[in-house]
């Protein structure tokens, strides 16, 4: 399986030191990565069909820190489609004048959609295709962005439709929300004040936050897996959708 990494933040916030343990996993997960950083409305997106762990692009990520409120990240380990760039997540793709990040873990089985001219694959996963569609039946279900309550809505009844076609673990951002849903496995974290000290599980590596963060920051990190030892990770339930607004989860 893929593996899938997501921040919200009331802030603009770097992820270098998650993307740092997040990055070690592409050993077992070697057919390309991405991540999406959203800036006001624009998008900073990095992919390589190379693994994270060798890649002189994943470098840059942790060495550059690049302050987001709302970021997507993926590990892939193809299951459908071949490795090339034009498979790595995140897909990007535009809607009511505002970009959509997403990114998928998963398989999904005998998922064949009807899809318009305006969202088609460019490559051959099934994750392109069920962002393809999902993004087709919101264009549909609204003539203008919704406010996330709205979205959380039409997202609940669109959701089942491509996950009873298998596994489908997906974050997904327009910018100013920050969407999750578990079919199998999905962790999330907020970290907030009081701050603590924090160590990567797939790397020695630790950071105390008192050092680094403001009282009133609120970060909330999403993960295939935890990626602290020392923090209170909370395992998402199959079939649950999440919001998250302001570094904390909004709804369900």
């Amino acid at each position: 399986m893929c593996q899938l990494l997501g921040m919200n933040c009331n802030t603009p916030t770097d992820i270098v030191f998650s993307f740092t343990g997040f990055a070690t996993r592409s050993c077992e997960h070697a057919d390309g990565f991405g991540i999406a950083f959203f800036e006001g409305r624009g998008v900073r997106l990095f992919v390589d069909h190379q693994a994270a762990i060798n890649s002189p692009v994943a470098e840059l990520i942790k060495r550059y820190p690049i302050k987001s409120q709302n970021v997507v990240a993926h590990i892939r380990k193809a299951t459908q489609g071949h490795v090339a760039l034009e498979n790595c997540h995140p897909f990007v793709r535009e809607l009511w004048g505002r970009y959509w990040v997403f990114a998928h873990n998963g398989n999904l089985k005998d998922f064949a959609p009807k899809l318009h001219a305006a969202f088609k694959p460019v490559g051959d996963t099934d994750s392109e295709m069920a962002f393809c569609w999902l993004m087709q039946e919101l264009s549909k279900s609204h003539v203008c962005m919704p406010s996330v309550a709205e979205l959380n809505v039409t997202l609940n009844e669109l959701v089942p439709q491509i996950a009873k076609h298998g596994t489908f673990n997906f974050v997904l951002s327009q910018g100013d929300a920050l969407w999750a849903h578990c079919s199998t496995k999905l962790h999330y974290l907020v970290r907030q004040h009081p701050f603590g000290r924090a160590r990567l599980q797939d790397q020695d590596v630790e950071l105390d936050f008192t050092q680094l963060a403001q009282p009133g920051d609120r970060v909330a990190v999403i993960a295939t897996e935890p990626l602290t030892l020392n923090e209170p990770w909370v395992a998402m339930q199959s079939g649950e959708l999440l919001a998250f607004k302001g570094g904390q989860p909004v709804s369900s």
